[in-house]
């Protein structure tokens, strides 16, 4: 029974981790405001979606406790965003290389 409790105990981090976590996301936030008022052109959905990414991986590592999870769990995590990649990548390819036509 003592083996189970010290499991749980390892699975669930302190207020200090959380109040951590929270400066972050929260600094993180401001960063998205903040980097909003500068024009990068064509690099500005690129930088919204390093901050955005940076977020949810946050999220998913302590608020859903993916950190303390096992391999099998990481994979069925990480396969929709293997997924996700694909159409977002297959739909960016089809994009760029249409030919325009004349009518």
């Amino acid at each position: 029974m003592s083996n189970n409790a010290s499991i749980h105990e390892a699975h669930h981090p302190g207020p200090k981790t959380f109040i951590i976590v929270w400066i972050a996301l929260t600094v993180l936030a401001a960063l998205t405001v903040y980097i909003a008022q500068f024009h990068f052109g064509d690099w500005n959905v690129v930088v919204a979606m390093v901050i955005a990414s940076v977020k949810a991986t946050i999220v998913a590592l302590y608020f859903m406790h993916l950190k303390y999870e096992d391999k099998l769990t990481w994979v069925y995590a990480l396969y929709p965003l293997f997924l996700l990649f694909l159409l977002i990548s297959s739909t960016i390819m089809d994009v760029f290389t249409r030919v325009p036509t004349i009518h």
